[in-house]
């Protein structure tokens, strides 16, 4: 990409370092699998007038091909026809069989976890360890110099001038030290939550394991820390282990007794404080919805937002009657569904924002 970027200065394209951070990390969002993708990705990031267009096509289709841009007009002319939009919208760069798997990682990016065969949700895993990762951050109670700080660093700018026989020459400004901000996954693990509870546990594995500050539990009928096990690099490893220390998996559910045993042990004490709070669960519970409803409201005076994410919500008629789901609804931040990778990652999107 560096030396697609120099190939450009050289036809004379004005890049800036700026622009070639932008071209990398929109890459990193699409993708290199398709030449359309690294086409617009290019042509939006590094084209910063129309008469950039011609050469920058020229460029594009000379780069990649080995050969040099003032030589090839033929093969340009062929790049481009194939990047053009055909009836229906798309590049026909990859052909019939680049259609068909793109329009198959589309069908199963939005396919209920429950409908997929073994084969299927090994295919929406894979999915899901390419979605971007992004960490929240917070602002701490530590100040460090910044160029564009929210105050004055006096102790700073006094220091500088002592070195300058007492001129001031620099005033120096400090910023708050941000920090990464924890999330705590609680995924129910019980019978009704079956059909999702092994890709949802997945999910959380990708998280612990790429992510620092992420803590994993398990809700059934008590609960379970699971981080450790997760954290393993292997994801077959990982899930072996989590089983195994799982005693109530496909059981009954108590998440008011779960949560309110986190709370005492982990959440309240500090783990929980400021930071986000993610339940995956369908919300049915054999114990007494008002002891869900008081822990769910303990939770919430400490987090910085209580997510639920319910795959029964994907359907448009769902309405949240079963009591344990009503009963702690009213101290949810964020009502999500949590029934395929698209809605993984629109939760994704909601914990970076």
């Amino acid at each position: 990409m560096v030396g697609f970027c120099r190939a450009l200065r050289d036809e004379g394209l004005s890049v800036p370092v700026s622009a070639v951070f932008s071209f990398v990390r929109a890459l990193g969002a699409l993708g290199v699998r398709r030449t359309t993708d690294v086409y617009w990705a290019g042509r939006a990031t590094l084209v910063r007038r129309p008469d950039d267009i011609a050469p920058y096509d020229r460029v594009f289709a000379a780069f990649w091909s080995g050969t040099p841009a003032r030589q090839s007009p033929a093969v340009a002319t062929s790049v481009l026809e194939r990047l053009r939009p055909t009836e229906d919208g798309t590049g026909d760069d990859e052909g019939s069989d680049g259609a068909l798997r793109y329009s198959r990682a589309e069908v199963l990016r939005h396919k209920d976890f429950a409908a997929c065969s073994p084969e299927e949700l090994v295919e929406a895993v894979d999915a899901m360890r390419r979605l971007p990762l992004h960490e929240a951050v917070r602002a701490s109670h530590r100040w460090a110099r910044g160029r564009r700080g929210a105050r004055l660093d006096i102790r700073a700018t006094v220091r500088g001038a002592m070195r300058r026989g007492g001129e001031v020459a620099v005033v120096e400004r400090a910023r708050r030290v941000p920090r990464i901000r924890r999330l705590v996954l609680l995924c129910d693990v019980s019978g009704s939550m079956e059909p999702y509870a092994r890709a949802l546990l997945r999910f959380a594995h990708i998280l612990v394991a790429g992510r620092t500050h992420v803590e994993a539990f398990a809700l059934g009928t008590r609960l379970t820390r699971l981080t450790r096990q997760l954290s393993s690099r292997d994801p077959d490893a990982a899930m072996r282990a989590a089983s195994a220390v799982v005693p109530d998996w496909s059981g009954g559910t108590r998440l008011g007794d779960g949560l309110r045993e986190f709370n005492d042990r982990y959440g309240v004490a500090g783990m929980a404080r400021g930071a986000q709070v993610v339940i995956l669960s369908d919300g049915w519970d054999r114990g007494d919805p008002d002891e869900l409803g008081a822990q769910m409201a303990r939770l919430h005076r400490v987090v910085h937002q209580n997510v639920w994410v319910n795959p029964l919500k994907a359907d448009p008629d769902y309405q949240p009657l079963a009591l344990g789901m009503a009963a702690a609804l009213p101290h949810v931040d964020q009502f999500l569904p949590g029934h395929n990778v698209a809605s993984l990652e629109a939760l994704l999107e909601v914990l970076a924002a």
